[in-house]
């Protein structure tokens, strides 16, 4: 197996985790927040969308610059994630397909302005910066779950609720 083909075996399955978790949160639950300082559902929820697709819209770039290259997911809807969520996958599926051999080791790099946050090989970056990014905020959303009364979907196993 190549290293693309276990990238794509783990973007599938992260993204179908994350639709998972989608498929469990209605529009009335997205305004619904477990604290002051914390997010609402549908700001968690659009982050780890928009996460995903930094495959597709920050490896294929050297430099990624939150100031620059970066505005926060609005969504309206549970729907639209999803929809986002999909076309997301297939955008990032083109991207890992297309990315040269040479440019998993390529250094990429992610900045806010002049502060660098990240130095490190895109194969890396994919790893690193998005999906253990994504599984920690997911992680996050899994609570929100719970607190609401949701049934928590089982993602890497069975879970209390099934």
């Amino acid at each position: 197996m190549n290293v693309k083909k276990s990238f794509l075996i783990e973007l599938e399955r992260e993204t179908n985790n994350t639709g998972r978790i989608l498929d469990r949160i209605t529009d009335d639950h997205l305004d619904w927040r477990p604290h002051e300082k914390s997010m609402s559902v549908r700001e968690l929820s659009a982050h780890i969308v928009e996460l995903h697709s930094w495959i597709s819209k920050a490896i294929p770039k050297d430099v990624f610059d939150l100031k620059t290259d970066f505005q926060p997911l609005k969504i309206d809807s549970v729907s639209e994630l999803k929809a986002i969520l999909t076309k997301g996958l297939i955008d990032n599926k083109e991207t890992i397909a297309q990315l040269p051999d040479d440019d998993w080791l390529k250094e990429w790099v992610l900045k806010a302005g002049d502060w660098e946050i990240a130095r490190l090989p895109k194969g890396g970056a994919i790893r690193h910066i998005i999906t253990n990014h994504i599984i920690h905020h997911r992680g996050q959303l899994t609570v929100y779950l719970r607190l609401l009364n949701i049934p928590v979907p089982g993602l890497y196993g069975p879970s209390a609720d099934e």
